[in-house]
């Protein structure tokens, strides 16, 4: 790791002046950078690297150990060559840097005898040290394998940092225990670096538990498939090489390889780790699966849909990593706090070291010794570790918990949502709405439902599949439909037999002049019972009313109550009549509902919600497409249902991976848990920070007490933070 401890390991794209001004056209190779991992890496590569000619960006995953370089270079030597320079030893991942990194060899295993030898001969140096009462040439001997043996590398880093004018924890470091030699306190210098040393590895180990709580999943989907062959045998293969449209045969209890469809067979399937789900799922022939579930009781065949790099498990995966990324405010604040004290308590160690000798003729030792304390203390090591591992331990629990958080912003500003709107069909219904009546007005009813159901068939909606499926159920041919057309937010048109027939909702009835006060009644009367209403019509005059209704989702009631239980008003904006949305409003429990609204009334609803508001986020939770705009305009905006949706996934700031929008609630439970451990971090090492600063200046504190405070702040938020992955694992 570790030598950091310097701020947020995440993501950071960084370029200059220059660099912007010529990306385009460039090619982007990504490397793999082991002893990467902190701001005090990233500035010293960034340096070294910006001013090369032909290199045109950098990107940093500190928490993933990865540097993408766009560059129009013929060859990437000089970017090999610059990073050995300072001292830095790169992979080349692959030559185009738009994914993740696929597989990853182990880090190499921490050699524990130099660290044994350094902890064993620092503290011979301070028994030998207390029974001479002083100085020996065996305490200096001593003290000199210990500093040595533990702390070469720091050593080496904090004189390339020094180079590069980098006052980093390695420099700093290096300056107190040389200090510390030359005045004479040998034990003292062994111990400190020993502890660092040694608090180093813990550190680092401790840190690798939040950079592989997601990379742990890649582990959920098995390495191999069994494949159908061309000649009907069963062969198995490294899930990699399959290709989409194969069919693999899967066993009970086997995991699932990758996406796919059903082709035969049922069973039950353990779709947890995608969708956080706690009850298994019946899978049948057109149903999906995804790569890392469980196939519990039968045996199913299935068509790849997407290669393993392109599975939704994979596309959680690289989403989360991205989002790691995104750097939270609290983090940003803490990152910029850090760059001014860490110079600013320097400047103080200087000033400590000289001014009272010279100006109070004070005791040259006794002041640069606290000098040499206050060195110690000045980096902010427990201060700025502590945002990068809380902020990603909270995006692991809750991808764990099938809620894909897309950046550290929305993790720690869910728990200022204040307004929730929520779309009904597919959110708060099932979206798979059944035929309850059929009004017949003018001519054959046979022969209007034919022709309603030929024009439902052709949309998406589910209001009108809902219409075609019951006259399919009831045995009507569908007939073919000529001039086919969508009318946005109203319904669908087209030619039957060379009659223009319209199906659509009241708003498109009462636009073509046809509505009457009979059917303004009847469409009353079916609204008022919750229902949806479609009407038929010809040229001259409505032939028909279709009512559909939608059933409520089991856990929407406990949803919308548990948000108003966390102090958010709910609100449904829906394109359904007003009379139905108010039904389901009240059936669920939601605070107010709007009806009658196209997409782009949603939008302005979330504007308005957005300028009105009394500085409280506001959220969108939808499913479609007609809800994209009003996701996008919203503080926050939670796609339902992403699991296998790409768009989804890709543009929704929180995406629910099943139907449940209990995950909301919780989310918003997460958010608080989140900002509550980054304000005890911030609260504790700061504070251990000022008790050391006001012991130093006393004389109270020596060198190996502040080494210690130093680096047992930084384990200590560290193993808070770490807290937040196992979050989703106690009752809420």
């Amino acid at each position: 790791m570790s030598e950091c401890k310097a701020s947020g390991c995440g993501c950071s794209s960084v370029s200059s002046p220059r660099m912007e001004s010529s990306s385009i056209g460039s090619r982007t190779a990504l490397f793999r950078i082991d002893n990467m991992d902190c701001p005090t890496e990233e500035a010293l590569i960034r340096n070294k690297l910006g001013v090369l000619d032909g290199v045109t960006g950098l990107n940093f995953n500190l928490m993933q150990r990865t540097l993408a370089v766009s560059h129009r270079l013929e060859s990437l030597a000089p970017v090999e060559a610059a990073l050995r320079a300072i001292g830095f030893e790169a992979k080349l991942e692959s030559g185009d840097a738009a994914g993740t990194v696929e597989s990853e060899e182990p880090l190499p295993k921490t050699n524990w005898w130099p660290m044994a030898l350094a902890g064993v001969t620092a503290t011979l140096a301070e028994v030998v040290y207390w029974i001479n009462g002083g100085d020996h040439w065996v305490v200096v001997i001593l003290a000199l394998v210990a500093i040595f043996t533990g702390g070469l590398s720091t050593y080496k880093k904090g004189w390339i940092a020094l180079k590069n004018r980098n006052l980093n924890i390695n420099a700093l470091m290096s300056i107190a225990v040389t200090g510390a030699m030359l005045i004479g306190h040998w034990p003292e210098a062994a111990m400190v670096m020993f502890l660092f040393a040694l608090a180093e590895v813990i550190e680092a180990k401790s840190l690798d538990r939040a950079r592989n709580a997601i990379r742990g999943l890649m582990d959920l989907a098995p390495e191999t498939a069994t494949v159908r062959q061309d000649d009907g045998s069963w062969v198995e293969m490294p899930a990699k090489g399959v290709p989409r449209g194969a069919v693999v045969r899967l066993r009970p209890g086997e995991r699932i390889a990758l996406d796919g469809m059903v082709t035969s067979g049922r069973s039950t399937v353990n779709q947890a780790p995608i969708t956080g789900e706690s009850l298994p799922v019946d899978k049948a022939e057109g149903d999906s699966v995804f790569a890392g579930t469980i196939n519990e009781v039968g045996s199913l065949e299935y068509q790849v849909t997407a290669e393993a790099s392109h599975s939704t498990l994979a596309r959680i995966i690289h989403a989360v990593e991205s989002a790691q990324g995104s750097r939270a405010p609290t983090q940003r604040f803490v990152d910029q706090f850090a760059r001014i004290y860490t110079p600013a308590v320097f400047a103080v160690a200087l000033l400590v070291a000289v001014v009272p000798p010279l100006v109070f003729a004070a005791a040259w030792l006794d002041w640069v010794y606290k000098a040499l304390v206050l060195l110690v203390i000045a980096c902010p090591c427990a201060l700025v570790i502590s945002t990068p591992v809380t902020i990603v331990s909270g995006l692991a629990a809750a991808a764990r918990k099938g809620i894909l958080i897309k950046g550290g912003v929305y993790l720690e500003e869910g728990r200022k949502l204040m307004t929730l709107a929520l779309d009904k069909t597919g959110t708060i219904t099932h979206g798979k709405p059944a035929q309850t009546d059929f009004i017949a007005l003018s001519g054959d009813p046979d022969q209007t439902r034919m022709v309603a159901a030929s024009l439902a068939a052709r949309s998406d909606h589910p209001v009108s599949l809902a219409v075609a499926r019951a006259a399919t159920e009831a045995g009507l041919v569908r007939r073919e439909v000529a001039d086919f057309s969508a009318i946005l937010g109203r319904g669908v048109r087209g030619s039957i037999d060379s009659h223009l027939y319209q199906l659509g909702n009241h708003r498109l009835i009462e636009e073509l002049g046809l509505c009457s006060a009979e059917i303004e009644a009847k469409l009353f009367a079916l609204e008022r019972q919750g229902k949806t209403a479609v009407l038929l019509t010809n040229q001259t005059g409505v032939l028909a009313i279709f009512a559909v209704a939608d059933t409520v989702r089991e856990t929407s009631r406990q949803a919308i109550a548990d948000l108003h239980s966390l102090g958010v008003k709910t609100m449904m904006l829906t394109g359904d009549n007003v009379h139905t949305a108010e039904a389901i409003a009240r059936e669920v429990g939601i605070d107010e509902a709007i009806g009658n609204l196209l997409p782009e009334d949603k939008l302005k609803t979330i504007e308005g919600l957005l300028t009105n508001g009394n500085g409280g986020k506001v959220g969108m939770v939808g499913d479609g497409i007609n809800d994209a705009p009003a996701l996008a305009r919203a503080d926050i905006g939670f796609a339902m249902g992403a699991a296998g949706t790409d768009t989804a996934i890709e543009t929704a700031d929180v995406a629910l991976m099943d139907d449940d929008l209990r995950k909301i609630p919780a989310f918003v439970r997460l958010s608080r848990a989140t900002a509550a451990v980054l304000t005890q971090n911030i609260v504790l090492a700061l504070g251990i920070k000022a008790v050391f600063l006001v012991l130093t200046v006393t004389g109270q504190a020596t060198m190996w007490m502040a080494v210690f405070a130093d680096m047992g702040a930084s384990l200590l938020v560290v193993f808070n933070g770490l807290r937040l992955i196992n979050y989703f694992a106690k009752p809420e």
